[in-house]
């Protein structure tokens, strides 16, 4: 994988290939999505913008298919999920290898780290839903669908990111809702270091992946 981010452009491009190429939809749109949002480090921003880009390109591929556009962006919302299900176990174990570390890390920080978790999987439900409004009339329904789907059986994503918060919010206890971190420069430097540790298991996780792939 190159050390060089992929620029928006690229990954619409990408994203749209994968769809209308019809082959391995799911493989390819997971392995892109993981690409991209590793090469950001996991900041949840820069995601936002994958995000936005990965679904336009995926929306434009789509319109390309004939008769399987259902089952085509089924398929290509599935491997968007399993990719951000990837990048939230990855920052859940970050998570906690960082709260295994005593006080170093208070339950304020914590916290701040279970809401960037739970951006991750508003981030790509919202990227979804406004493609549900903007995407061309082939494909709009179909993202609305989806949408709603997810939002009432839930998402691979969703699952890691609530299983992670039953477990640090029995580690808080009641603290949980109380406190801040102290000073915008200390959640700078507490969010850097959380993403930094969660990119690189992240990292890990894709490099198993593309080794299962290679082996399947």
């Amino acid at each position: 994988m190159s050390d060089q981010p992929m620029s928006n452009e690229q990954i619409r491009e990408e994203a749209s290939a994968s769809l209308a190429s019809g082959e391995r939809i799911r493989e390819r749109v997971r392995e892109l999505t993981l690409q991209a949002v590793q090469s950001r480090k996991l900041d949840i921003p820069a995601m936002g913008e994958v995000l936005k880009s990965l679904t336009e390109g995926i929306s434009l591929g789509a319109e390309q298919r004939g008769q399987d556009l259902k089952h085509a962006l089924s398929e290509a919302f599935a491997g968007m999920d399993q990719a951000m299900s990837k990048a939230a176990q990855a920052s859940s174990l970050a998570l906690k290898e960082l709260a295994s570390r005593g006080r170093e890390l208070s339950d304020a920080e914590l916290k701040h780290g279970l809401e960037q978790l739970r951006q991750m999987e508003s981030g790509f439900l919202e990227a979804a839903r406004q493609m549900s409004q903007s995407a061309g009339s082939a494909v709009k329904g179909e993202w609305r669908d989806l949408v709603a789907h997810a939002q009432r059986a839930g998402t691979d994503t969703g699952k890691v990111i609530a299983q992670t918060a039953r477990e640090v919010s029995a580690r808080m206890g009641a603290s949980m809702s109380e406190g801040a971190i102290a000073g915008v420069e200390a959640a700078r430097q507490f969010g850097e270091r959380f993403a930094a540790l969660a990119s690189g298991i992240l990292a890990g996780m894709s490099e198993a992946l593309r080794d299962k792939d290679a082996k399947g």
